[in-house]
């Protein structure tokens, strides 16, 4: 038997407070500036073969620091909503939140919301988390050519407003 019965039941506490101390680290109080080759207003103006598919979306990206905005235009020739929500095949949805770029992807994370950005809980369409990852096809000072990489339909867009990034407190 141990000559120390009780040393570990009160070394191994200590030990753990001390790992979690030291392996935190305290983020900055700044948001991240995101990718300068995004930044700006985004718009898509037309979807390549609209008139054969049973659904599409148009989409309107604002890209400010290491935050995203986008409007999303669908339209459908299939029901998929209570007649209510239908809107005859056209309606307007909204997402917000934050994103990375990494390698030849973009990475958006946020959730859906109002018109005004703020959380949208209940009603028609979406709710909860936006999620999408799009691979980034062309990049350039005037035009973004991403691919959904859920279902291989290409979002080609023309800048519209240049931003330039000045990171806020949080």
């Amino acid at each position: 038997m141990s000559k120390y019965p009780y040393m570990w039941r009160l070394l191994f506490p200590a030990l753990l407070l001390l790992g979690v101390f030291f392996s935190c680290r305290r983020l900055p109080n700044v948001q991240g500036e995101g990718s300068s080759i995004l930044q700006g207003v985004w718009n898509q103006d037309s979807v390549q073969n609209a008139n054969q598919l049973l659904n599409y979306t148009q989409h309107k990206f604002k890209f400010t620091c290491d935050s995203f905005y986008v409007d999303m235009i669908t339209h459908s020739k299939a029901n998929y909503y209570a007649d209510s929500c239908f809107n005859n095949g056209v309606w307007k949805e909204y997402a917000k939140g934050v994103y990375q770029v990494r390698s030849d992807s973009v990475f958006l994370t946020g959730t859906f919301t109002k018109a005004n950005y703020k959380q949208k809980i209940s009603g028609c369409y979406q709710i909860g988390q936006y999620i999408k990852i799009f691979k980034i096809k062309l990049a350039d000072t005037g035009r973004l050519l991403l691919e959904g990489t859920d279902n291989q339909r290409e979002v080609d867009l023309r800048l519209v407003e240049k931003i330039i990034c000045t990171p806020q407190s949080l």
